[in-house]
C-alpha cells in the first residue's frame, strides 16, 4: 500500500539517503577520535582523509538521489529553515579546515572537532525533523544519532589507527562508554515509539536492535573490558579494540539503514474529526 489511511513505507529516501548518513556520521565521528587522540604523522593524515573521505562519499550519495543534480547549489540558501542547508554549509567548512589539519595547522583542532560534532547534530536533526514519519520524529532520534555516528568513528578508530596510540586507556574508555550510551539510549528510543511506530517497522527495527545491542553493544564492551584488564597486552590488546570497533561500526550502519529504508513507515492519515451527513461540525 503507498496510499491510504494505514501507515505506508516512504519510498523517498533510498539507499543513498542511508549512505549519507551511515557515511557522514561515522566519518565526522572518526574524525573527531582522530583529533582528540593527538596523533601525529602519516597516521593522523591518513585517519584525517579518510574520515573526510566518508563525509565526502556520504554527500555524494545524497547528491546521487537529487532529481536534479546540477540545481544542488541550492542546498545553500536556506540556512533559516532547513537542517539540510546547515550540514552543507558546516561541511564545507569542514572540509576547509580538514584540509588544514591535513597540512599542520593545528592550531585549529578544536574548531574543527566541534564543525565534526555539529555535521553529526545536522545530520540527527534531519531526520528527526521528518514528522511523517513515527520513528524519525521521536526526539530520542537526535541523541541516538549523534551517539551513533560518534561510536562508529570511534570503532573505525580503533580498527584503522588504534596501533598508534601509546596511552588508550582514556580513548578506550571513552568507545566504552559511547558503545554503552548507544545501547541504553537505543532501548529507550525503542519504547517510546513502540505505542506509534507501525508493526512492520518495529519488525524491522527489532531485527536491526538485536545486532545493535548485542554484537555491537555487549560483545565490544567485553572486549574492551579484555583489552583493559591486561589479560591480551600488546598487539593482541590492539586486536581486541580493533574487532570491537569493527562490530561497533557495523552494527552502526546496518541500524541507520534499516531506521532509513525499512522501518521508515508514515503514520497514515490522522482524522481527528470526521464528517457525518445531517451531524454539523
Amino acid at each position: 500500500m503507498s496510499f491510504g489511511p494505514n501507515p505506508w513505507q516512504q519510498a523517498h529516501w533510498d539507499w543513498r539517503a542511508a549512505g549519507n548518513f551511515i557515511c557522514g556520521g561515522a566519518g565526522a565521528g572518526l574524525l573527531v577520535f582522530t583529533v582528540i587522540s593527538d596523533i601525529r604523522g602519516l597516521g593522523a593524515t591518513v585517519l584525517l582523509l579518510a574520515g573526510l573521505g566518508l563525509v565526502g562519499l556520504g554527500l555524494l550519495c545524497v547528491w546521487m538521489e537529487i532529481g536534479r543534480p546540477l540545481r544542488a547549489v541550492n542546498v545553500f540558501f536556506n540556512p533559516g529553515g532547513s537542517w539540510m542547508t546547515r550540514e552543507a554549509l558546516v561541511a564545507v567548512l569542514l572540509f576547509c579546515l580538514g584540509l588544514g589539519m591535513v597540512l599542520g595547522a593545528r592550531a585549529w583542532a578544536a574548531l574543527f572537532v566541534m564543525l565534526a560534532l555539529a555535521f553529526i547534530y545536522c545530520q540527527a536533526r534531519i531526520v528527526q525533523a521528518a514528522k511523517g514519519i513515527p520513528a524519525w520524529r521521536e526526539p530520542l532520534s537526535v541523541p541516538l544519532l549523534v551517539v551513533t555516528g560518534l561510536a562508529e568513528g570511534a570503532g573505525l578508530f580503533w580498527l584503522l589507527g588504534g596501533w598508534q596510540v601509546q596511552s588508550g586507556a582514556v580513548l578506550a574508555a571513552a568507545f566504552g562508554l559511547l558503545v554503552l550510551a548507544r545501547w541504553l539510549l537505543w532501548r529507550a528510543w525503542r519504547n517510546r515509539v513502540a505505542p506509534v511506530a507501525a508493526v512492520p517497522a518495529l519488525a524491522a527495527l527489532d531485527r536491526a536492535g538485536g545486532a545493535l545491542q548485542g554484537l555491537g553493544g555487549a560483545l565490544p564492551l567485553a572486549l574492551i573490558v579484555l583489552s583493559a584488564t591486561g589479560i591480551a597486552p600488546g598487539v593482541w590488546g590492539a586486536g581486541l579494540l580493533a574487532a570491537a570497533g569493527l562490530l561497533s561500526a557495523a552494527s552502526g550502519a546496518s541500524f541507520k539503514f534499516t531506521l532509513i529504508t525499512r522501518a521508515a513507515f508514515n503514520q497514515g492519515f490522522v482524522l481527528a474529526r470526521l464528517p457525518v451527513r445531517g451531524v454539523p461540525r
